[in-house]
């Protein structure tokens, strides 16, 4: 009897034992689907520039981030498929599988972290305030003010915390909340600073708006890849250390952060693994 109880535990442990290897097997092998399939889809943003827009000469998307998710294609050896996502879809479409990876301007945060992993980060910018050229330039003469953001946004999660009297109204995108801003819906809207410059550079009202001076929040920018899948995180990571060390890095944000650019913006960080 105790020998059949002995046998009955251990081919219990080993039936276990098996289900925990395949499911490790079944998980965290999207790097070798990537590599099959021959195509990495990024979700991108085609209406944020300049970190993924329309080109109106090409019709292509074009940014600061699609040179990131080309260079990301090009050292796995596959081609590069374009998945247009606005803020509030980027993790939805990662989650469902419609996407590999995330190169959308999504800044690392500790909620976001549980539910999808993050790369070096590849992008320091802040969140400012868009308004009126009339209007203040405090950030705290908007304190109860209507304020517009994009929906999914850090920028949406801040002004609640910074300003709880405020009326956050969220948008689905920047232009929407352009939109409202003109028309008077809002007072103010928040976006990263590099994507409001290259949206004030694109308006042909610009005169009419100004960013503030002073920061919501700073943003640490990264790539983000499905939970648990450590060999594509790691493809991610070692090309951007590379990126930055053989200067492609500093090249891609002179292209279109760099002084002639529409959205001119300082590189004040580099590439590096956190400590």
């Amino acid at each position: 009897m105790m020998n059949f109880k002995i046998k009955k535990i251990s081919y219990l442990f080993s039936v276990a034992v098996a289900a925990l290897s395949f499911s490790q097997l079944a998980m965290a092998d999207k790097l070798d689907d990537i590599k099959k399939a021959g195509v990495l889809r990024a979700a991108v943003f085609d209406s944020n520039p300049p970190f993924g827009s329309v080109d109106a000469k090409s019709h292509k998307v074009v940014g600061y981030d699609i040179d990131f998710a080309e260079a990301l294609a090009k050292k796995i050896g596959v081609k590069l498929e374009l998945v247009p996502t606005n803020p509030a879809n980027r993790i939805p479409l990662l989650q469902s599988g419609k996407a590999d990876l995330i190169v959308a301007d999504i800044t690392i945060t500790p909620e976001r972290a549980k539910v999808i992993e993050f790369s070096h980060p590849y992008f320091v910018t802040g969140q400012q305030f868009l308004v009126a050229s009339s209007a203040a330039n405090k950030l705290d003469a908007f304190a109860d003010a209507r304020i517009g953001a994009v929906k999914g946004t850090t920028g949406e999660q801040e002004l609640h915390v910074r300003f709880p009297k405020a009326q956050v109204v969220a948008y689905d995108d920047v232009p929407l909340a352009l939109t409202a801003l003109r028309n008077g819906s809002v007072k103010a809207i928040t976006q990263d600073s590099s994507i409001l410059i290259g949206l004030l550079a694109n308006a042909a009202d610009k005169k009419n708006f100004k960013i503030l001076p002073e920061y919501l929040s700073t943003e640490h920018i990264g790539v983000g890849a499905p939970k648990g899948e450590t060999a594509l995180l790691n493809v991610v990571n070692n090309t951007l250390l590379e990126l930055e060390k053989n200067g492609e890095a500093a090249k891609i944000h002179e292209r279109w952060f760099g002084k002639n650019s529409a959205a001119p913006e300082p590189r004040n960080f580099k590439i590096s693994a956190p400590k």
